[in-house]
């Protein structure tokens, strides 16, 4: 089964610069980098869980961003690949926590992954919890992942930390008159963040005890929802480590009979 269903939607501002202008440890497994600049006037502003390309300066003041595609199709990606490496940027997708159009700022939320081994360590991670301000990044908007699905009664949502920025974001904007269920897991009861959802929509945190495989407790919680949680026309959104989207989706489709086309899938990583 594929990882993903997301359709990759270009935007037409191509390629947009920024700098980080703040950045806090939010929680233990969360820090949040606020970028921004003149630049972001051009921004396509989608709001759900609208998702970008972000190119860091792992290189340092030696990265360069002038030689980079408007678009990371096949052809942009090649021509990626061709960059020096000493100038390069590394390249990661991240979703729009929020978005300031009145003052051209973005905030976006990375997770502090906590390991010995740096191989595991990721490349975003420690850019990010390192509180680059003054670093300057790049994006490419790539639009959203969830579609709504428009004669649907009610949402169901599942998404380990990873997904947070992207559950939090379809609750913010689907319609007030909404109703369903929302599974959040989290690695810490402090990476809780608040919720803004329909009153008609129940949001459950789970807090992973140590150990356990991300996503298996949010799988877990949503194959006990009741029937009634999917019962008629559903809009569904699962995402974070591959087994939960995967999985999520699997049983949505087959033990509840939601169709394939009102269940957007996307497996973020993979637990090693």
């Amino acid at each position: 089964m594929p990882s993903s269903n997301i359709v990759v939607a270009h935007a037409e501002t191509g390629l947009v610069t920024a700098e980080v202008l703040r950045a806090d440890r939010i929680s233990p497994g969360f820090v949040r980098l606020t970028v921004g600049g003149d630049d972001f006037s051009r921004w396509r502003h989608l709001g759900f869980d609208q998702w970008f390309r972000l190119a860091m300066p792992v290189a340092g003041e030696a990265t360069r961003f002038d030689r980079m595609s408007d678009r990371f199709d096949t052809r942009g990606y090649l021509k990626y690949l061709a960059l020096p490496k000493a100038t390069r940027p590394e390249i990661r997708n991240y979703t729009v926590r929020a978005f300031r159009p009145e003052t051209n700022e973005m905030d976006i939320d990375f997770v502090a992954h906590e390991s010995d081994d740096p191989a595991h360590a990721g490349v975003a991670a420690p850019w990010a919890t390192s509180l680059p301000i003054g670093d300057r990044v790049a994006l490419i908007d790539q639009g959203c992942g969830y579609r709504a699905v428009e004669d649907a009664d009610r949402v169901v949502l599942a998404g380990d930390e990873s997904a947070l920025p992207a559950v939090l974001g379809v609750l913010r904007d689907i319609g007030p008159e909404s109703t369903g269920h929302a599974i959040i897991e989290v690695p810490d009861a402090a990476d809780r963040q608040p919720v803004e959802a329909p009153s008609g929509v129940d949001v459950q945190w789970i807090v992973r005890e140590p150990g356990a495989h991300p996503g298996s407790a949010a799988l877990d919680a949503l194959r006990g929802l009741p029937a009634s949680a999917t019962a008629g026309p559903v809009s569904a959104f699962v995402a974070g480590e591959q087994q939960l989207a995967t999985g999520g989706r699997r049983h949505l489709v087959n033990e509840c009979g939601v169709a394939k086309q009102a269940v957007d899938f996307c497996g973020y990583w993979r637990q090693r």
